[in-house]
């Protein structure tokens, strides 16, 4: 493994430990040149996936797309970077109990909005107003309502 700091191929594994329910390994690294300490994670590889878009076309599936949408819904919000990967984590697993070959990526989309809305609101409506392409206002009070109105009567 290449350290990522001065790219030297030289280190130390210190600590190991299962991670992601079960389906990786974290490991804690520190380089014996610079020492600087570093993680990897290592996942069991999956099947090779085709997402099939809005548009009809297939591309393959790309598990940091729907990471780095997470993140961009959870930015600024108390919500550890453990917390979205085990949100992919649960996405993967029900793709892969689910589907052979290829998966919608509306099914994704409405996966990770569930996760979202259970973890934090706020996060929960970025995303939603990203992926349902919110046009206006009345979008946004619509997505917005039920969780209002849940509140209410709670």
């Amino acid at each position: 493994m290449k350290c990522p700091y001065c790219r030297e191929d030289d280190d130390r594994v210190t600590d190991s430990r299962i991670a992601e329910n079960g389906y990786a390994i974290r490991r804690r690294r520190q380089c014996n040149r610079c020492g600087k300490r570093f993680t990897t994670y290592e996942r069991v590889e999956r099947r090779r996936l085709k997402v099939v878009k809005k548009d009809g076309s297939r591309v393959p599936y790309d598990r940091n797309k729907i990471k780095t949408g997470l993140e961009k819904a959870c930015w600024k919000r108390p919500i550890s970077d453990e917390q979205i990967e085990s949100i992919v984590t649960a996405i993967e697993d029900d793709i892969e109990k689910n589907f052979e070959n290829e998966v919608e990526s509306r099914y994704i989309g409405e996966l990770a909005m569930k996760y979202l809305r259970e973890l934090d609101q706020v996060a929960y409506v970025r995303f939603a107003s990203v992926y349902r392409q919110f046009e206006d206002v009345h979008d946004f009070m619509e997505e917005v309502r039920p969780m209002l109105d849940q509140a209410r009567s709670g």
